[in-house]
């Protein structure tokens, strides 16, 4: 599969405590195995869980790239938490932008504790359509949810980002790469969250 652009850059977007770092990790790791030059950078707000946190990975077949991805050029934006996505889009995204979002929020502090409400999901998604070429989602959190564990979520939103086919991935890769990284007591949970993200992933 050939790069729609080259670089093809690539955020993937969370809040802490969502494992979208790790997730980034194992993206850039199969890609790399397919060939690719990949740089990955992160960028992090409070440093805490529910904290916004950032991955920008640079795809190329034939340079390296500096690590964060400019403003406005953003190919594919990849998120755990639809107000994150939003977040990223407006100053990261470019007409051509692609989306895909985990479409169950986690609400702030500010919004647990009353100080804040947090806006109604069907018109932040509606929003994230207007400025996203494609648009694809998927609820990761109750996937995950079932699995017993909200952190297979990451591994559901990869399985569902390889059902786009927006990048050279499949799910042997996924497997050869986590079976190297993670536990193995936990593989087949990641792969089931990964092939449950994959069916469950639909275009809006």
């Amino acid at each position: 599969m050939a790069l729609a652009k080259d670089p093809f850059n690539v955020i993937i977007g969370g809040v802490g405590g969502q494992g979208n770092v790790l997730a980034s990790q194992i993206l850039g790791q199969m890609l790399v195995a397919r060939g690719y030059l990949i740089t990955i950078g992160e960028t992090y707000g409070v440093s805490q869980r529910g904290g916004a946190v950032m991955s920008h990975l640079r795809l190329s077949e034939k340079d390296q790239f500096s690590p964060l991805i400019p403003e406005g050029r953003c190919d594919l934006l990849v998120t755990l938490e639809p107000v994150e996505a939003l977040r990223i889009l407006e100053p990261s995204g470019h007409p051509g932008v692609m989306t895909l979002i985990n479409t169950r929020p986690i609400f702030p502090m500010d919004v647990i504790s009353g100080n804040a409400v947090y806006p109604d999901v069907s018109k932040v998604i509606a929003r994230i359509q207007s400025l996203s070429k494609k648009t694809w989602s998927v609820n990761a959190t109750e996937i995950a949810l079932d699995l017993g564990d909200p952190i297979f979520s990451n591994m559901a939103i990869l399985g569902a980002l390889s059902a786009t086919n927006t990048l050279p991935m499949d799910r042997r890769g996924f497997e050869e790469t986590i079976k190297e990284i993670l536990p193995l007591h936990k593989l087949s949970d990641n792969l089931k969250a990964f092939d449950e993200g994959s069916k469950a992933v639909k275009e809006l």
